[in-house]
């Protein structure tokens, strides 16, 4: 089989598959679609998606593998609006363990994020044994206790593990969960903020809240960071995000607004506000 097959019963010639080609890999042929360019496609699925007909097939992504859209509900833009608005960083966590079928829930929903040019390349790393939880924050704190600006600036939260145990790191969430790409992969980073995007706003449906761990990546992300040793991350990959993941202790009654609406419209010579 080669990139594509084209059943030319079915085929219309409408040159939708062509026109939706992101890299320009297909043109019409006499008969139908044609590839002209293999190496320049991105397994986007985009031709087989499109076509009215299920007349094209794709060896990257298969036909059969593709769900018709036609059967799911699409949210009016109130809903939509407030699914998006209802997000919120969840800090308080019950104490309950989250089944790891809603966590594998998590990262199966976060790989169908949109990634740069569909490189995708992010894998998962789910870590729900508490003590390796307890030396990430243990060994975040330290990290902002030797650095003479750092530990300045997060002073308070310092102190408030050494003098309280409470944990501002991690929240005492039950898991967390890493993303990680290859140390070559320039994409990594980028990629798996779309990842992780997809998975909180997901979250919610399973009962579950998340919040990124933004002071355990400021030391994860670093070069030679010993989480990667903690975490066990191959000596090829570098960790590229975190976010913490339970069952909220509370829930939140309203919608939070933000500051006003800053945009202008660009046009030659001016910008409107």
């Amino acid at each position: 089989m080669g990139l594509i097959t084209v059943d030319q019963e079915e085929c219309i010639q409408c040159e939708i598959c062509v026109k939706e080609c992101p890299t320009r890999a297909l043109t019409m042929g006499e008969y139908g679609p044609e590839a002209i360019a293999p190496k320049d496609c991105i397994a986007c699925g985009h031709c087989v998606a499109v076509c009215p007909n299920e007349a094209i097939d794709h060896s990257l992504t298969p036909l059969a593998g593709q769900l018709p859209i036609s059967e799911f509900n699409k949210f009016s833009a109130e809903e939509a609006e407030r699914f998006l608005r209802s997000r919120r960083s969840i800090r308080s966590y019950k104490k309950t363990a989250v089944p790891r079928e809603k966590l594998l829930q998590l990262v199966e929903i976060a790989r169908f994020a949109p990634t740069g040019g569909n490189t995708q390349g992010i894998s998962y790393v789910i870590v729900e044994d508490k003590e390796t939880l307890r030396k990430a924050t243990e060994m975040t704190i330290k990290c902002l206790e030797n650095d003479p600006v750092l530990g300045t600036r997060y002073h308070a939260i310092v102190d408030a593990y050494r003098e309280e145990g409470t944990d501002v790191i991690l929240r005492d969430a039950p898991s967390l969960i890493l993303t990680t790409a290859a140390k070559e992969f320039k994409n990594g980073r980028e990629n798996s903020i779309f990842s992780l995007t997809y998975l909180e706003l997901f979250a919610p449906s399973l009962g579950l809240g998340s919040c990124w761990a933004g002071g355990l990546e400021f030391y994860a992300l670093m070069e030679d960071s010993p989480m990667l040793e903690l975490f066990h991350i191959p000596e090829d990959k570098v960790i590229t995000g975190a976010v913490m993941v339970g069952y909220p202790m509370y829930q939140y009654k309203r919608l939070v607004d933000r500051n006003p609406l800053d945009v202008a419209f660009f046009s030659p010579g001016k910008v409107t506000v």
